[in-house]
């Protein structure tokens, strides 16, 4: 086993609620250089091709993880996922991302699509482990936080 998902600890994986949406917009804005506000997660939520989950602690009442997935037909795109900066490194990610894609699968998906900047060894090593293979790049996809851009490499999984 990977070091990065050595120190295994269990979540409980939950459809996303609206009351989930302050902790989600505090992690993705530790996550990303542009994080989403509450605004733009409430607006996901209300859209019927949108899957959402959260992975919380045993009570439900720390919001650790989430991840959406927009679903047409039967192909759907990791929109987003992220994992608390204080949570990474405990397999929460990956038991989030396995229930997630399990419930695509179940929805129908034949296919997923996500993007991952190329230097995010974790994500590219989780994304591995999970069958997703590299099929395209992105340059300058992602904005940074020292104002630079970063590639994105475009990733597939058939389910």
């Amino acid at each position: 086993m990977l070091p990065f998902f050595s120190s295994r600890e269990e979540g409980f994986v939950r459809p996303m609620r609206l009351d989930h949406v302050p902790a989600c917009v505090a992690i993705h804005a530790q996550s990303f250089a542009r994080g989403w506000g509450a605004d733009e997660f409430a607006a996901l939520l209300q859209d019927s091709t949108v899957l959402s989950h959260v992975i919380t602690d045993g009570q439900g009442r720390r919001v650790d993880g989430f991840a959406l997935s927009r679903k047409v037909l039967d192909e759907a795109e990791l929109l987003t996922i992220a994992v608390d900066s204080a949570r990474r490194g405990k397999g929460l990610g990956r038991q989030l991302l396995e229930k997630h894609l399990e419930t695509l699968r179940a929805a129908g998906t034949a296919s997923v699509f996500l993007e991952v900047e190329e230097a995010n060894a974790p994500a590219r090593t989780l994304y591995g482990h999970l069958g997703f293979g590299v099929v395209g790049q992105r340059d300058g996809y992602y904005a940074k936080a020292d104002g630079t851009r970063a590639r994105a490499l475009v990733m597939k999984r058939n389910q």
